[in-house]
């Protein structure tokens, strides 16, 4: 049944790629690229509308806007920049001389390792190109890059590969990025793959962080990867007081660069 599962919810996952590179797409069209029934289709549309991916139309299903599936690398390069370099500079505190870390793939999580340059005798595992690249010129860390295949337009990889290469491993820390935070789903990422990588970075380290800039706390992505219960402490650099204390009661550190009043609505 499991096995069952994960097959539909990757056939979901590939139906709103095909969704978002053509915009919208018939019933029929979707029918004959996944090789399902009719039935099977406007099943898994309906699931997808639920869950706020996308819109169905009369014989057919578009993509909503504010809901593209995951923006890419470059794309992600040049959003909310202050924001992020606010929660790296918290995040760099974090670390020891001698600590050895394990730094997920994404924007945030390469800002933070940019600032990292100042701290000694590091042993550092990333999926992350980029990450590796700008850590292959610290003086004093040892850099293992998780070798696998690389998710084309997102510089990093993923696969059975990256995941053997954990299996056996322990780290003091793990910083994770995410493309969605919430009380309800916990952190979450648009792709099933990434997802599970994520999940093992997770379970090798002693304390995990959480680093998600205040544009994505409040919201959900396809695929969960961490409970709120399984994070130790969420950076950000910003957070409704409300949000900080409740999940203070839960037994999450939050460290923000600023904690706002709860507005009406929010």
């Amino acid at each position: 049944m499991k096995k069952e599962q994960a097959f539909v919810e990757e056939r979901k996952r590939e139906i709103l790629e095909y969704l978002g590179t053509r915009g919208k797409a018939s019933v029929g069209e979707l029918c004959a690229r996944f090789a399902v029934s009719s039935a099977t289709m406007r099943s898994d549309l309906r699931d997808l509308e639920e869950g706020g991916f996308l819109l169905r139309s009369h014989g057919g299903a578009m993509v909503k806007d504010k809901a593209r599936f995951e923006p890419d690398a470059k794309e992600k390069e040049d959003r909310h920049l202050d924001e992020k370099r606010k929660l790296a500079l918290l995040a760099a505190a974090r670390v020891e001389d001698g600590d050895t870390i394990v730094i997920d793939t994404g924007s945030t999580t390469l800002a933070f390792a940019a600032l990292l340059d100042s701290k000694r005798d590091l042993t550092v595992l990333t999926n992350d190109l980029a990450i590796a690249l700008r850590l292959e010129e610290h003086p004093t860390a040892t850099v293992h890059f998780l070798g696998g295949m690389v998710r084309k337009r997102f510089h990093c990889t993923i696969g059975s590969v990256a995941e053997g290469y954990l299996k056996d491993l322990t780290v003091d820390k793990a910083f994770m990025g995410a493309n969605a935070f919430s009380f309800e789903k916990g952190a979450s990422t648009p792709d099933l793959q990434t997802a599970g990588l994520k999940r093992l970075m997770m379970s090798i380290a002693d304390k995990v962080y959480l680093l998600v800039d205040s544009s994505k706390i409040g919201r959900n992505s396809f695929a969960g990867f961490a409970s709120v219960g399984e994070i130790d402490c969420l950076i950000t650099d910003s957070l409704a007081e409300e949000d900080a204390k409740a999940l203070e009661e839960l037994g999450v550190e939050v460290l923000a660069a600023g904690i706002r009043a709860q507005e009406k609505g929010e």
